[in-house]
């Protein structure tokens, strides 16, 4: 791994955005360079100290992805090495970390889909036996597999602000019947696909979250990154256990240290600025994107 990298500076090309971990360029007027940096967001607050290795990880994984999935839904990947399109001296940040991508025209729909019951999607059943608005049957535990993988879309936000919970019907009206129902189908048919290559190596995806934007000629593609453990909770099969949190790849670790963390003798309230990371917290938040690659990979 090169050294950590937590906001990229490349001057060669004109910055589109900064956002929770990718820093996006413009590549002309069609293309966009996507440096995964090292960063790491956790309650919406990105921290200041980088996990080193994060992005490079993070972007063989979701290559990875968009191997295995494109029978079902195109992707944004152009095929171009990212590095041809920056300078010499600026290619060791990008090298590894970076893909060169389509510009699309994105859809302000997060594609949530989740076939267990975690994280809010628990909280919210035990307060009326549904997620999202979607009714589930009755004795459901935490971390219970669902009888169907349901599709629980939310409204993506500005950086910063939490991404809004809607409903399908909700979608509907913001982008038309026909793109919220092929996204909602196309979201489930990945969420599906990818469950069971996942299985076959030993992980969980027990929820995840997909992009989607429009090209040129309105052909919808699958955007951003994919599949990756800061989209997706994925646990060890091994470890997983109905009624318990089980222990997972993603950036769980990181979220229950900072339950506990406190800024200035108090508990941190979530907001930034985040506590400052310990080196163990660092390391074995690395550690966890290390082994979901490995293991998914090998």
């Amino acid at each position: 791994m090169t050294s950590a990298l937590h906001t990229s500076s490349l001057t060669s090309l004109p910055l589109l955005a900064r956002g929770k971990v990718r820093d996006n360029y413009a590549v002309g007027d069609d293309r966009i360079l996507m440096v995964a940096s090292d960063r790491i967001s956790a309650f919406d607050v990105i921290m200041g100290e980088p996990i080193p290795g994060k992005g490079e990880l993070l972007t063989q994984m979701a290559l990875f992805w968009f191997g295995q999935l494109g029978h079902i839904c195109p992707n944004h990947l152009t095929g171009e090495a990212p590095e041809s399109v920056v300078t010499p001296a600026e290619v060791a940040q990008v090298k590894g970390r970076s893909m060169l991508v389509k510009r699309l025209k994105p859809i302000p729909v997060e594609a949530v889909v989740r076939g267990y019951l975690a994280g809010s999607g628990w909280a919210e059943y035990q307060a009326g036996q549904s997620v999202c608005g979607v009714k589930l049957p009755a004795g459901l535990q935490n971390a219970s597999k669902l009888p169907e993988p349901i599709y629980t879309p939310a409204a993506k936000a500005e950086v910063g602000e939490h991404d809004e919970n809607i409903t399908f019907e909700k979608t509907v009206e913001m982008i038309g019947l026909d793109l919220a129902t092929r996204i909602r189908d196309i979201s489930i048919a990945i969420y599906k696909a990818a469950s069971e290559i996942a299985l076959a190596k030993g992980i969980i995806i027990a929820d995840t979250k997909f992009e989607f934007g429009l090209d040129k000629d309105g052909a919808l593609v699958l955007m951003d990154e994919v599949l990756t453990p800061d989209s997706s909770r994925y646990w060890p099969v091994e470890g997983y256990k109905v009624g318990a949190n089980p222990p997972s790849y993603d950036k769980q670790f990181l979220r229950d240290w900072l339950e506990t963390a406190t800024v200035d003798g108090k508990p941190w309230g979530k907001t930034a600025p985040a506590p400052k990371l310990p080196a163990e917290v660092i390391e074995k938040t690395a550690a966890k994107y290390r082994e979901a690659l490995t293991r998914l990979t090998a």
